[in-house]
């Protein structure tokens, strides 16, 4: 038998912040009994549980998420993102279109946004 992956677990300063901010980038609700000061928050659908651990980040996340759009274009998305509080860490956008772009969610934990279907297909 073989083991699955339940959860994906991301450390953090403050769990339901952290997750408000995931759930709204990926659509997703948080769990029904999850609220403001839990130290565990979880978004079902994606597997991202959301722990408050003491320790602030201080290196380079070795994990990281890698987003594709499924219903606009890779810089509209990089836009929205960066209008709920992501920060852009590096472009790689080129100019024919390929590429993609580095973003950092609110507490600094690295994620990159990929170019849509559609947009690789054309």
């Amino acid at each position: 038998m073989t083991s699955a992956i339940r959860h994906v677990t991301i450390d953090c300063a403050d769990a339901y912040a952290l997750g408000a901010f995931w759930s709204q980038v990926l659509d997703l609700p948080l769990h029904e009994d999850d609220k403001p000061g839990d130290e565990e928050v979880l978004i079902e659908g994606a597997g991202l549980l959301f722990i408050t651990v003491p320790e602030t980040k201080t290196v380079k996340n070795r994990v990281h998420l890698d987003l594709q759009p499924q219903d606009r274009t890779r810089d509209e998305e990089v836009e929205r993102l960066l209008a709920l509080g992501a920060t852009l860490v590096a472009d790689h956008r080129n100019p024919d279109g390929t590429g993609w772009a580095v973003l950092a969610d609110p507490e600094g934990n690295e994620f990159c946004v990929e170019r849509s279907a559609g947009e690789r297909a054309g």
